[in-house]
């Protein structure tokens, strides 16, 4: 794997990781300032207009980064594409917010929320002008992850000081948008560097029309698949304290599939380059680097979370008492162990999607089987969620959605893996995953023999709630981390191996 790509993965990690420390800071403190049927309400109201932002999109940034690879190192030709793409993307943001009203104004119940809902849709507004899948097209991942950084801080500095009970909803949402009006911003002033906004050739929408038509149909399916459990689960709870339990269980989930997202925007390029120039070698290797790195990271997320699933969910939501039935997002914790299994099928779909599908440009297979899977999503979950849920005394909606969002995951990713059997069969199934899958149930182990004695002795301290839910998870992920490491160190596998071997020869030269 070239220097480039290496470089790119280990920015958008760290990236990654301090979001999420970020994340972990403003969405705690949200859900215990502004409780959970706000947090609820908040949470509804940004599903609804995530399906117009899709609409917006129409597909564009996925084509518009294959595409603009192609012409990257021609500056004339690649400020034709921009600007192509760019018309067609105001037309659609304009479309669909005027078809956004129209649903607003039609239905009672959201037009109750319309305001919460108006101020969320400057996100798909302002994000027309953003020009992010140019700077994806072109690598620039270090400039994404310091403006990222910097409006994300920005943000949880704003609610931390502005948001401070229910009725700051409102202003909540309006520090939300505020980092894509940064982006957006910052984005208009760098993109001039690489693109002229001169119109020098004619546009090529003809050609755009079969591709964008599969694509535009697809975000929205992917839309429908993302946001399902979340919309279903509103109408379902009226109160909208199952939305917020669900929300607070699968932040750990999207922490862990973020990072895998990430991660694709560095491979999707890159795959679409090599697959480009019939570099079939390079295409297959970066598909088993990726997928290396997906097992790495997912594997040990996937074990340590379902056995944190309590105390992660405390520190999300501010309730350390699951006992009694009034408290807030008590199912939280049950919807994440639930839910873990999705950060590695998820994850795995989406590289499959983007790093083989895509460039092969067979994105109308991935079409079928997310229309297939939203159609048993929703039908899962409303079985399980209501009607289920109303039978079954331990089972809540939340938890019935859940099981029914990780069963259709699971039957997805089956047929994914079998629709790109050729590409993706070495990079699965091989001696280093086998290593992976062995150093996790090592530490799953070691992690169940920890929790129970650790949380006595927490108990026998005397310390508090929240304190010991921090020593919980310091204590659990530092012991797995080491030997999670020392199992992989010794045993040779392949990126802890490679890490070794550059870190050795960088002492040598030294």
């Amino acid at each position: 794997m070239n220097n480039n790509t290496r470089i790119n993965v280990i920015v958008n990690i760290i990236r990654t990781l301090v979001l999420t420390l970020l994340s972990f800071i403003t969405f705690p403190w949200i859900c215990r300032y502004l409780g959970d049927s706000m947090v609820g309400a908040y949470t509804w109201a940004n599903t609804f207009v995530a399906y117009f932002l899709i609409l917006a999109k129409i597909g564009i940034p996925n084509l518009a980064v294959r595409e603009c690879v192609k012409v990257r190192n021609d500056k004339e030709k690649l400020s034709n594409k921009v600007q192509g793409f760019f018309l067609l993307q105001l037309i659609a943001t304009m479309l669909s917010f005027g078809l956004m009203c129209m649903v607003v104004f039609s239905v009672p119940a959201l037009r109750e929320s319309s305001a919460l809902i108006f101020i969320l849709s400057i996100n798909f507004i302002v994000g027309a002008f953003s020009f992010e899948w140019v700077f994806i097209a072109l690598e620039k991942q270090f400039y994404m992850s310091v403006r990222s950084i910097v409006a994300l801080t920005l943000c949880a500095i704003l609610v931390i000081a502005m948001v401070t009970n229910p009725s700051d909803i409102y202003i909540y949402s309006l520090i939300a948008v505020s980092v894509t009006i940064f982006t957006t911003i910052s984005n208009l002033f760098y993109v001039r560097k690489f693109i002229s906004f001169k119109k020098t050739m004619p546009y090529s929408f003809k050609e755009y029309v079969k591709p964008l038509f599969v694509l535009c149909t697809l975000s929205l399916v992917i839309s429908l698949y993302n946001q399902t459990d979340t919309f279903i689960l509103g109408f379902i709870d009226n109160g909208k304290n199952e939305v917020a339990s669900y929300s607070v269980g699968i932040k750990g989930v999207d922490i862990i599939i973020g990072i895998i997202a990430g991660l694709s925007t560095v491979f999707i390029p890159r795959s679409a380059y090599y697959y480009g120039k019939e570099d079939k070698r390079f295409f297959k290797n970066l598909t088993k680097y990726s997928m290396n790195i997906c097992f790495f990271i997912v594997m040990p997320a996937i074990v340590t979370m379902a056995i944190l699933a309590r105390p992660i969910c405390s520190l999300i939501s501010g309730n350390f008492d699951y006992s009694s039935a009034t408290a807030e997002y008590v199912n939280a914790p049950w919807v994440l162990v639930i839910l873990c299994s999705m950060m590695l099928t998820y994850s795995l779909g989406d590289i499959i999607y983007g790093q083989i599908l895509l460039p092969m440009k067979k994105e109308k297979y991935y079409l079928i089987a997310m229309l297939s899977g939203t159609i048993l999503n929703v039908g899962l979950s409303i079985l399980l969620g209501k009607y289920v849920a109303e039978k079954v005394s331990w089972m809540s909606p939340a938890m019935g959605v859940a099981i029914g969002t990780a069963t259709t995951d699971l039957l997805m990713i089956i047929f994914l893996v079998s629709l790109s059997w050729k590409w993706v069969k070495e990079a699965i199934f091989n001696t280093n995953t086998l290593k992976l899958l062995i150093a996790n149930v090592i530490i799953l182990g070691v992690s169940l023999l920890l929790n129970n004695p650790l949380n006595s002795l927490w108990a026998h301290l005397n310390l508090s709630d929240t304190f010991a839910a921090i020593l919980q998870m310091v204590s659990i992920v530092l012991v797995d981390a080491i030997i999670y490491i020392v199992f992989l160190a010794i045993t040779k596998e392949n990126l802890v191996s490679s890490f070794l071997r550059k870190k050795n020869k960088t002492e040598e030269n030294i």
